[in-house]
C-alpha cells in the first residue's frame, strides 16, 4: 500500500529504507466507501490526508445547499484543511471519496515526531505547502480573470484524467460555472472537433 506514497516522496526527497520504515508507523492506512466523509464541516481536521488509491474533494455548502468545490485529490495527492490541521479550529470544508479510497492519515502529533526525527520530511512538507500555496493563488487569480473556457480548457490540460472521473456537474462547481455553461462549452468543443 505504501509504493506510490513512497515513489511520491522520491520526488522531492531522498530517504533511507529505514527512515521510510519509521515515516510508516507515523501513518494510519484508512479505506473509505463511495460517498463516505472523513471529515466534515465543523469538525477540526485531525490528519492530513495521502490519496494511495482513489478520489477525494474537499468543498463547502452556501446557505442556498450549493456545494462549492475546492479541490480534488487523485492518487499521489495530499488533502486536508492545513488551518483546521495547525490551529485545531474547525473546519469550514467537507471531504469525502468519489471512489472506494484507500489513504495514509497522519495526525499533527505524529507530524510533529516525523518532522523532528527525519529532518528531510520538514523540506518535504515546506515544498508541499509551498506548492500548495502557489496553486491556489493561481486557482484564485483563474476564478477572477479567466473566461469558463478558458478555466475549463486549464482543466483538461492540467488533469486529463478529470473528465472520466468526477461527474459534470462537479466540474461545473470546481470551475465556478453552470452546468449548463459547461455543457455549452463542451459541446463547442466536441463541435470544433467534428
Amino acid at each position: 500500500m505504501y509504493e506510490l506514497f513512497r515513489k511520491k516522496i522520491e520526488e522531492i526527497i531522498s530517504v533511507t529504507d529505514e527512515e521510510f520504515e519509521f515515516c510508516k508507523t507515523m501513518f494510519v492506512p484508512k479505506k473509505l466507501r463511495k460517498r463516505q466523509f472523513i471529515i466534515q464541516e465543523g469538525d477540526v481536521c485531525k490528519y492530513t490526508i495521502f490519496v494511495e488509491k482513489g478520489l477525494l474533494r474537499s468543498f463547502s455548502v452556501d446557505e442556498k445547499g450549493v456545494d462549492h468545490i475546492l479541490q480534488f485529490a487523485f492518487e499521489g495527492w495530499w488533502m486536508g484543511d492545513i488551518y483546521s490541521f495547525l490551529t485545531s479550529e474547525p473546519t469550514v470544508y467537507n471531504m469525502e471519496a468519489l471512489e472506494n479510497s484507500e489513504l495514509l492519515l497522519i495526525n499533527h502529533p505524529s507530524w510533529e515526531i516525523l518532522l523532528d526525527k527525519i529532518p528531510s520530511f520538514e523540506r518535504y512538507f515546506r515544498i508541499l505547502i509551498q506548492n500548495n500555496l502557489i496553486a491556489t493563488q493561481r486557482r484564485l487569480m483563474g476564478t477572477l480573470t479567466k473566461t469558463a473556457e478558458e478555466k475549463y480548457r486549464d482543466l483538461i490540460e492540467n488533469y486529463p484524467g478529470c473528465l472520466q472521473r468526477v461527474p459534470q456537474h462537479m466540474i461545473a462547481s470546481y470551475l465556478g460555472i453552470t452546468p449548463e455553461t459547461l455543457s455549452r462549452i463542451r459541446s463547442q468543443k466536441n463541435h470544433k472537433k467534428s
